[in-house]
């Protein structure tokens, strides 16, 4: 028996498959547990608008992304820090306040688990950061530390 999976069931697939199951499994197991509903031609239409809609709010959040990454990449967010001789600071720049100061100097929310340091910075200067906007978009940020 054909079916659409309506959530993930282990060994057989994810949500929105169709899969051939025994019909036994199917009546006994995946109809009254919610897991799965018979591929007839008006479900399968469903899951069909179902796959264009996702597919259409996927390319809206992907030209999303890519603006808000061409943005990121012109411009700057400035730091100031408390720092020693030699513009050592004292502690260091984590990319929590990178996001805060983002959101305070250009209004722009931003995840601090997005912006990726390979490492704290730990002195004055001028850096690029990675953003990781979307899965497959990111963006260089330039972040300037500055003294106190």
């Amino acid at each position: 028996m054909k079916v659409i999976l309506t959530q993930d069931v282990k060994g057989h697939g994810k949500q929105g498959d169709i899969v051939n199951v025994s019909d036994g499994y199917a009546r006994n197991y995946l109809f009254p547990r919610g897991l799965a509903i018979v591929a007839d031609e008006k479900s399968l239409k469903v899951l069909e608008d179902k796959k264009q809609k996702e597919a259409k709010r996927k390319q809206n959040e992907l030209a999303e992304a890519r603006k808000l990454a061409d943005v990121l990449s012109k411009i700057t967010v400035v730091i100031k820090a408390k720092s020693g001789s030699g513009g050592k600071l004292f502690g260091s720049v984590t990319n929590k306040e990178i996001a805060d100061e983002l959101k305070k100097q250009h209004k722009i929310d931003m995840d601090r688990k997005k912006i990726v340091l390979p490492e704290p910075i730990k002195s004055v200067g001028l850096y690029n950061i990675t953003v990781k906007v979307y899965p497959e978009v990111s963006a260089n940020l330039a972040v300037k530390v500055e003294e106190e």
